[in-house]
């Protein structure tokens, strides 16, 4: 009986401590998986870092060092100019574009001379003012002027007058026969100061139409080219046509200054002109009195 009890015993326990085995394996197992999934940190001392791995960045072209003041500007030939008219153009266009440039080139030089040369008689017009009429005599007045003066050159004339009116002369009025001789100084005066008023005239009136007939000529030419070649695009239109254009603008440049400059050099001739007949006034009245004081002693 005793050995039956004490199996019975035995056999509970170990059931006990199964059922114990199996609740703690239950309530361990997710502390278990926790466990497994945490990192494993390893100590400071332990950990070797790896070094850091420079790359060098690609070479950069050095850019063009600034220049302040100086902007960078593109210089772009134009294929259309006066240039290629020269180069493209016939003996008919270089003609014409020759015969504007020599029209300009005179009409500068004329009106340039002209400008110097008022600007000399008005110097001269200050001195005859000055000098001439407070000299004692008509003589001794002409020495006082210079020699391209055009008061000289009326003084001296009407001088001369006074000591050649004899013979058949002596059958004209002493007063006429001066006032004929300075009108004559007088006007070849006038005719000098006009030198080149003709060319600036003829420039004036023939350059425009000068340029238009080599923009007809320039439009021509284009067409028969562009009818060779059988393209009508605005590359073939263009480039023949403005170059052709170029001609009117041209004459109008070498038309337009010279209009300007006739009517500037006029407009001063006649101011200078007054004053030169004013004077040749005054002397004719001087010598007619000189010549009636000495006859006058002579009785």
């Amino acid at each position: 009986m005793f050995m039956k009890s004490f199996v019975c015993s035995a056999q509970r326990a170990l059931a006990a401590l199964a059922a114990v085995s199996m609740v703690s394996s239950a309530l361990l197992l997710p502390v278990v998986a926790i466990a497994q999934t945490t990192p494993t940190s390893t100590p400071s001392s332990t950990t070797t870092v790896a070094p850091a791995v420079t790359t060098s960045p690609p070479p950069v072209a050095d850019a063009p060092a600034f220049q302040p003041g100086k902007p960078v500007v593109e210089k772009v030939e134009n294929p259309y100019g006066v240039k290629a008219l020269w180069n493209e153009g016939d003996i008919v266009a270089r003609t014409t574009l020759t015969l504007l440039i020599i029209m300009s080139i005179g009409t500068w030089y004329i009106m340039i001379s002209k400008v110097f040369e008022l600007s000399k008689i008005g110097r001269q017009t200050k001195a005859a003012d000055s000098t001439f009429w407070s000299a004692p005599s008509v003589a001794q007045g002409v020495e006082s002027l210079k020699e391209q003066s055009p008061y000289r050159f009326i003084s001296q004339a009407a001088l001369e007058s006074t000591k050649k009116h004899e013979g058949l002369l002596a059958h004209i009025s002493f007063s006429d026969w001066v006032a004929q001789s300075i009108q004559r100084a007088t006007e070849s005066v006038q005719s000098n100061m006009q030198n080149g008023l003709a060319f600036l005239a003829t420039v004036a009136s023939t350059a425009p139409f000068v340029g238009l007939f080599g923009t007809v000529w320039g439009i021509y030419n284009a067409l028969v080219k562009i009818g060779v070649s059988g393209q009508a695009s605005i590359d073939k239109v263009a480039g023949p046509v403005g170059e052709a254009l170029i001609m009117t603008a041209i004459g109008l440049a070498v038309a337009v200054p010279a209009v300007l400059g006739y009517n500037f050099i006029v407009r001063k001739n006649k101011t200078t002109l007054e004053k030169i007949r004013n004077f040749g006034s005054d002397l004719h009245s001087v010598l007619i009195g000189s010549a009636a004081a000495a006859a006058g002693g002579k009785r």
